[in-house]
């Protein structure tokens, strides 16, 4: 008798697992003893699975149009391999669901992948909507998921949600201010040239430039021959200048000298006229070829 109890206690998990039960405590069991295989392991008890359908989309998520050929991709990843990183999630009582905080993209392809259940990272305790918000904008900017006009549309939430400034919510994402101040400019265009931007028939550094305009006739206009390809940025950054009463500068050598702390130069020159977003795409290019470098093991001889 004591061997029949004794085998139902050790079954009853088992069963609750297989409900659908979530037990308060889900830490990974690490050994007993001091084992090289543990050392620096931490169990976790908000890491777990849960049946994909009580999984739902974030109504409020900053990023609104999804690859169906990268989701296509990645679901026969994760129907071959499996999935190999959780998304994160939060309760909603309202719902009664998990509600997405980070992944939807992988979720939408593991339910593509026909899974019936889905790896995910439980947030305990309640989230302010900026703050979901901030977590989404920075998963997105991180892998630059967003379309321009996207962002800047979250951007501006962010600013609203939390009384920040643009600084703020570069400080608060990570990013350049400048990309955050670009963006915002963005939104002052009308909604059609927006569209063509997100379409990528406009560069949003053109875009950017168009928005220094006053007034939509104007900037449809130089946006109509941008995106017809009879404008390169140059051209349609002279055009910008030249209607507000700005002749583009005499072309000059441009040279700006950096210092850092501990000691090194880093100088940016160019045989033409430019400006701070120009020496910051330079820079931005250089440091990819460090980490290029580095990455491939070369050296650097003196």
């Amino acid at each position: 008798m004591a061997s029949t109890r004794k085998t139902l206690a050790s079954m009853s998990g088992n069963q609750a697992e297989s409900m659908g039960v979530r037990t308060d405590n889900v830490q990974p069991r690490l050994s007993p003893v001091a084992s090289a295989k543990d050392t620096g392991r931490r169990p976790l008890r908000n890491i777990g699975r849960v049946d994909i359908e009580q999984v739902v989309p974030d109504p409020g998520q900053p990023r609104l149009e999804f690859s169906e050929d990268a989701i296509e991709r990645l679901a026969q990843s994760i129907h071959d391999k499996g999935q190999l990183s959780a998304i994160r999630v939060r309760w909603s009582e309202q719902l009664q669901k998990w509600v997405i905080i980070a992944g939807e993209r992988r979720y939408r392809a593991t339910k593509r992948a026909g899974l019936k259940t889905i790896d995910c990272y439980f947030h305990d305790g309640e989230l302010a909507k900026s703050e979901v918000l901030e977590q989404q904008l920075i998963e997105n900017c991180l892998r630059e998921d967003l379309k321009p006009v996207e962002e800047a549309k979250a951007f501006c939430l962010l600013m609203e949600l939390n009384g920040w400034t643009g600084k703020q919510v570069a400080k608060a994402l990570r990013v350049p201010a400048s990309k955050v101040s670009r963006g915002l400019a963005l939104l002052k265009l009308p909604d059609d040239i927006l569209a063509k931007v997100d379409s990528g028939e406009i560069a949003t550094r053109a875009a950017y430039e168009l928005s220094k305009l006053d007034g939509n006739p104007a900037r449809r206009e130089l946006a109509k021959k941008a995106g017809a390809g009879k404008l390169t940025l140059e051209q349609t950054a002279s055009a910008v200048r030249q209607r507000r009463g700005k002749q583009k500068r005499r072309s000059r050598n441009t040279r700006q000298v950096f210092l850092t702390e501990n000691g090194w130069k880093v100088s940016v020159s160019a045989n033409k006229s430019g400006d701070y977003l120009d020496i910051e795409q330079a820079l931005q290019e250089a440091l990819d070829e460090v980490r290029h470098r580095l990455a491939n093991n070369v050296q650097l001889f003196s």
